[in-house]
């Protein structure tokens, strides 16, 4: 064993769609976050374990940042503060494609006054043109503070090639008190089975529907039952906010709901390791999203 071993709460954080998770799933080596194009995926804190002899880092995945309107959009910036109120250091991921916008800037003034030490991930570099390299990397390092200050501790990365990611990790494991591991070293997250299946359904939602139908989707697991020949049968309910949103989600002769039922249970197999038969139902739970009750229960 190495003499000093560290243990410690990474908060990773930024606006939507600047690929919090794709970093997240790629610094863990396991899929632990669902992914998708479409901004506002990540609806709560989801717990990422990374363990190694010297250290176990538990990356915290979070809600992109936005100002919360709904009682959903609420409960997700509550998850952020917890994140941040309980973590150790910070990720502030960008997207560095493009320069710094009101809501990069409503993320950095939100994490100015944390005393936790801020790595700044300047991501998506795989997509970055080279005429924009250093005009870019340089506004996103001055959002942090003054230049000599933030650049020691910033980095440009790719979640979806890897770039950098063994540049990055050393900055953040700096900040980490010593101490013992909080989880075993086989675990990678500390959500549910039943939850990521959810989370899973809802993935396949985000990927294949176009429009507002995807975040008017919340997915609850009616029935999880592991069965005596170690198949699992899943009942999950589909909700959606209007009439509408239903039949879309159900598609002509139902064939967008067997689409989502199909992909979703190729995904939920490649995580369980077992045959799966999956059940998927829709209901109309109109204005779900304003409703803190439901919200609570099934987010």
């Amino acid at each position: 064993m190495p003499e000093i071993h560290r243990s410690g709460y990474v908060a990773v954080v930024g606006r939507p769609n600047v690929g919090k998770s794709t970093l997240v799933n790629a610094l863990i080596g396991h899929k632990v976050a669902i992914v998708s194009p479409k901004p506002q995926t990540t609806r709560r804190r989801i717990l990422g374990i990374l363990t190694r002899p010297d250290v176990q880092v538990l990356f915290v995945d979070t809600p992109g940042i936005h100002k919360p309107r709904s009682a959903l959009n609420k409960f997700m910036m509550r998850e952020v503060d917890t994140a941040l109120d309980d973590c150790d250091a910070i990720l502030f991921v960008v997207d560095v494609t493009t320069p710094p916008g009101l809501a990069d800037k409503y993320v950095a003034e939100k994490i100015a006054s944390a005393p936790q030490l801020k790595v700044l991930a300047m991501n998506k570099s795989d997509k970055l043109k080279p005429i924009h390299v250093v005009e870019h990397t340089q506004l996103y390092q001055e959002l942090l503070g003054p230049l000599e200050e933030v650049e020691p501790r910033s980095m440009l990365t790719s979640g979806v090639r890897g770039d950098n990611l063994d540049k990055l990790l050393p900055m953040l494991i700096s900040a980490l008190p010593e101490g013992e591991d909080f989880y075993p070293e086989d675990q990678y997250t500390d959500q549910t089975e039943r939850v990521i299946v959810a989370e899973l359904i809802r993935e396949q939602t985000l990927l294949n529907m176009e429009q507002e139908v995807p975040h008017a989707i919340a997915v609850s697991i009616d029935e999880y039952e592991e069965r005596a020949n170690g198949n699992v049968f899943i009942a999950a309910m589909i909700y959606v906010e209007r009439d509408s949103q239903k039949g879309i989600l159900i598609g002509k002769g139902g064939e967008m709901l067997k689409k989502i039922g199909a992909n979703a249970r190729k995904q939920i197999e490649a995580e369980l390791g077992r045959k799966v038969y999956l059940e998927l139902w829709t209901k109309v739970r109109e204005k779900w999203r304003d409703n803190s009750q439901f919200v609570e229960q099934n987010i």
